[in-house]
């Protein structure tokens, strides 16, 4: 076989249409061998490589094609009292490989120690890996993407609808046997057509990089199903590919992509750069413990054996070096120029901001994107926070990101279970959370607001356990958030009660209202919009069968609060002032006739006394449509319907009279949740100073018209 020197860039197998280059990147390795395979998984040449250009090592091989299998096996000292975990027996995958081949076959030959030796980690296994480990595959790039681009959708038009690849049409009855739970099978037109029919503007995927399942889960009968155990970041999970595995998930990722961007659909990915599924020390070597431990985690200063873990994983990437800051930045352009995803979600984001222990917003992660030509023009979403000291960032991300806002979540429940005192901050939640964005020059789209997304209840969940019921995961309940909701809203659990059914389900019309009403971006979990339901499970990762997977047999109950979502997404992009791309200011704006927007109680305008009263569990807010102070593109200020929000958490019915700030107008009424389907049963105008009598537990919605 002929072996020319090839080039250090780009890093990874890549095919120019004659032959393939290699590079990869290890700073301490003494040398290092490409292992090239047959389709059967036979280990069939071993090329050392001879050249290596600032710590990258490299070689091309002319006349070798896509399809290709390979892996590495890496030598170097054998010392993790120092750092070092070099082990030629284990192969190998390449951290930049575009597809991988085949599923891990778990085996005590896959760790770099002796499994029960008495010396623990600090001993060195000799047997061979590679029987067990999935090969990389060499792909073609190219793809006939015609005029897809990205949709660059604005952020104050954007609806973002979380959802799992597998889950989503595993049990879908639309969708072909065959490609139920695949990338071919999310981008079939019945899935298509219901995501245009809901509403949403984008999907945001759980993890679609590489990921492997965990040892101890399968010995249970489990798998890791949320996939946040990355093992590749540039290769779409093979698992997920209907057509193949050898680089044809590739194209089937990109045809779904494709698929997306027709009907108006932006893609993000949930992406996990913080660790990956190597776990702690007594992990198996899998790919960067055995490339260049020392480079690409963090080891802890005080004994490098060991590794700080800020995710709670076992591990976190070294973002403080160099190469691998580059290896997840040439990750990101990937997904974006290549594959034409439109964004990002991050994982346990603040991990990625640390230097040691602190966690600094402006640290080299951060800089570097917000530089970056391409990326800085993406969506870019942080999970703002990790288990490390000082992890809860949520408002201090840079101008560039958007943010989950856990404290939106939390307000927003504990003012619906009516735990008392939350007007205030309910106030923020509503109106954007100018408190967390403002000061730093952020917009209302910096918050993402949700109320429930994968880590969690389900929306119907949520309304029906005042516990977890986790008892299947294998851990005796003892995994998962320690939330004891106490909803009162009867029985917990299954029930046939018609009264109790009847508090849930205009629970969860009031929580899909809250979310879809409020200024900032709104996040839906995929199924809430259908009542799914996880029978009390708020942590389903291990989860991989049908209580994660969505049912799409609805009954009527669940047919009706899907036309509810729906009603209510419509309003969200009909309704201006829904969409605001400025925080109010709570006054006059160019020369309107009422500030922009007023507070009432159910008697009249809010006072200090008000907003203070440990009890308020009834308010109102008017969100003035002729004070915008927005211009759309040609200059011309933006002006919509002015509204009316009415929320009564209070367990009794209230009568709340309406405003009379001008004689010649009158409401509207929209929406109100005590109905089904939202929807006024008729016609329904009120005059100012008329008592619009609110049921208990209910939110409605009110325009103002000139009479």
């Amino acid at each position: 076989m002929k072996i020319w020197p090839g080039k250090p860039y780009p890093l990874g197998a890549t095919w120019d249409g004659v032959g393939v280059n290699f590079a990869l990147f290890s700073e301490n390795a003494s040398a290092i061998e490409l292992c090239l395979f047959d389709t059967d998984g036979q280990q069939t040449t071993i090329i050392q490589l001879k050249e290596k250009t600032n710590h990258v090592w490299h070689c091309y091989l002319p006349e070798l094609l896509p399809g290709q299998l390979y892996g590495y096996r890496v030598h170097g000292p054998y010392e993790p009292q120092s750092g070092s975990r070099f082990n030629p027996a284990k192969l190998l995958l390449d951290p930049y490989a575009k597809a991988i081949n085949g599923d891990l076959k778990w085996d005590d030959a896959l760790f770099g120690y002796g499994i029960g030796n008495e010396a623990g980690d600090l001993s060195r296994d000799e047997r061979d890996s590679a029987p067990f480990l999935p090969k990389c595959a060499v792909v073609d790039d190219s793809f006939q993407w015609g005029n897809d681009r990205l949709l660059r959708t604005p952020w104050d038009r954007t609806l973002i609808y979380e959802l799992h690849v597998k889950g989503f049409t595993q049990r879908h009855p639309q969708v072909p046997e065959n490609l139920r739970g695949t990338y071919a099978g999310l981008a079939h037109p019945a899935v298509i057509e219901y995501l245009q029919m809901l509403g949403v503007t984008a999907v945001e995927l759980l993890p679609v990089h590489q990921f492997i399942h965990d040892r101890h889960l399968l010995e249970r009968g489990l798998r890791n199903y949320w996939g946040y155990n990355s093992i590749g970041y540039f290769a779409p999970q093979s698992e997920y590919s209907s057509s193949g595995c050898a680089g044809q998930q590739v194209t089937e990722f990109k045809q779904m992509v494709k698929a997306m961007h027709a009907a108006g659909i932006e893609v993000i990915l949930d992406v996990v750069y913080n660790h990956t599924g190597e776990g702690s020390e007594m992990g198996p070597t899998l790919s960067f413990r055995g490339l260049d431990n020392q480079s690409y985690y963090r080891l802890s200063p005080e004994d490098p054996r060991y590794y700080m873990d800020f995710t709670g994983c076992g591990n976190t990437l070294n973002l403080t070096h160099p190469n691998v800051l580059q290896l997840i930045m040439d990750s990101l352009r990937y997904w974006v120029q290549q594959m034409h995803v439109d964004g990002f979600r991050f994982d346990l984001a603040s991990t990625l901001a640390r230097k040691l222990h602190e966690v600094d917003k402006l640290g080299a992660f951060f800089g570097i994107l917000h530089q970056d030509p391409v990326l800085s023009q993406v969506k870019l979403i942080a999970e703002p926070w990790d288990v490390g000291p000082g992890g809860y960032q949520v408002g201090n991300f840079p101008v560039q990101w958007a943010e989950w806002n856990g404290i939106y979540r939390d307000t927003v429940r504990g003012f619906w279970k009516d735990d008392g005192g939350l007007a205030s901050n309910l106030a923020y939640r509503l109106t954007g959370s100018s408190d967390l964005y403002e000061e730093g020059g952020r917009r209302p789209h910096a918050s993402i607001n949700f109320i429930t997304a994968h880590d969690g209840f389900t929306l119907a969940d949520l309304v029906s356990y005042n516990e977890k019921h986790n008892e299947a995961n294998g851990d005796e309940n003892r995994d998962g958030h320690d939330d004891n909701l106490s909803w009162n809203c009867g029985k917990e659990g299954a029930t046939d009660d018609p009264g109790v059914l009847a508090l849930r389900a205009r629970q969860q019309r009031n929580f899909l209202a809250t979310l879809l009403l409020s200024q900032g971006v709104p996040m839906l979990q995929a199924g809430d919009e259908i009542s799914r339901t996880q029978q009390g499970n708020n942590n389903t990762y291990c989860q991989d069968n049908e209580l994660s997977w969505l049912d799409w047999n609805l009954d009527e109950s669940k047919k009706q609060l899907l036309e509810f979502t729906r009603f209510v997404i419509r309003l969200f992009h009909q309704q201006t002032v829904l969409r605001r791309r400025k925080f109010f200011q709570g006054r006059k704006i160019r020369g309107s006739e009422a500030p922009d927007l007023a507070w009432f109680r159910p008697e009249g305008e809010m006072t200090d006394e008000d907003w203070n009263d440990p009890l308020r569990a009834c308010l109102g807010v008017r969100l003035d449509g002729d004070a915008i102070d927005e211009v759309d593109r040609r200059g011309n200020p933006i002006k919509g319907d002015t509204l009316l929000l009415l929320l009564n958490a209070h367990h009794e019915p209230h009568d709340f009279t309406l405003p009379a700030h001008r004689e010649d107008v009158e409401w509207e009424l929209l929406l109100d949740t005590r109905n089904a389907l939202g929807r006024p049963d008729g016609p329904a105008r009120f005059n100012g100073g008329d008592a619009y009598p609110m049921e208990s537990r209910s939110l409605a919605l009110l325009a103002q018209r000139t009479k």
